[in-house]
């Protein structure tokens, strides 16, 4: 199955740049390209995509409010058909990048990601795997703890109070960045438990992925920078 990608950034070389790396790849095609987010949203309208590239800052519209528009309802719930937004960041000057992942994003890359971990992280992505890498999203919200603003008003007990106790320590080790492989470890229970009581977890949430998994508890100030190491 061909993976259709779009590039989204306002630096033509860096999209070149891409191009070439993906293009050499027999399973990935890139389908379209913008330099912005309002003219990435207009190409929607007309060309199917399965993942974004997207850049932060851009002109017109930038890449937190154009991934908002594409992941999202006008009332802020999850578009089930929506491509996959992977954001492209640099970790000193991005601080937005992470409300990107609020608004609907699956995840981070580096501007200089090697070729090899940009491919894997698309074909991940298009696979259904909202976290490009676990230890990925971790160091990110390691990184970004200093700089982004948290509600740490909400209370945690709150939060989670849909959940069942099992699910409440699984939502935890989700929110520390850890692997279904590695929670079925940590619980001593199957993947495929583990793996069912993720899809609850998100379902009682109202979560689109791990991703927002992460984001909430951080913001809930469940876990903090350092947390899972």
């Amino acid at each position: 199955m061909t993976i259709r990608v779009m590039l989204v950034d306002d630096q033509e070389l860096l999209r070149t740049g891409f191009r070439m790396v993906l293009q050499s790849q027999g399973d990935i095609e890139i389908a379209a390209e913008a330099g912005d987010g309002q003219q990435a949203l207009a190409v929607l309208e007309q060309t199917e995509v399965d993942v974004i590239l997207m850049d932060v800052r851009m002109p017109r519209l930038d890449g937190v409010q154009a991934t908002r528009r594409i992941c999202l309802a006008e009332d802020g719930t999850p578009r089930p058909d929506a491509p996959h937004v992977l954001i492209l960041t640099t970790f000193d000057l991005d601080e937005y990048a992470f409300a990107a992942l609020k608004a609907g994003a699956s995840g981070f890359l580096l501007k200089d990601v090697p070729p090899p971990e940009l491919v894997a992280a698309i074909r991940s992505v298009h696979a259904g795997d909202a976290v490009v890498a676990p230890t990925t999203t971790r160091r990110m919200i390691d990184r970004f703890a200093e700089v982004i603003p948290t509600n740490r008003s909400t209370p945690g007990p709150t939060v989670l109070s849909p959940l069942t106790d099992r699910e409440r320590e699984v939502f935890l080790l989700v929110a520390q960045g850890l692997s279904n492989s590695e929670i079925a470890a940590k619980l001593v229970l199957s993947e495929a438990t583990v793996k069912t009581h993720v899809g609850r977890i998100l379902a009682k949430l109202g979560l689109r992925d791990r991703v927002q998994a992460v984001v909430l508890a951080y913001e809930a100030g469940l876990v903090r920078a350092g947390a899972g190491e």
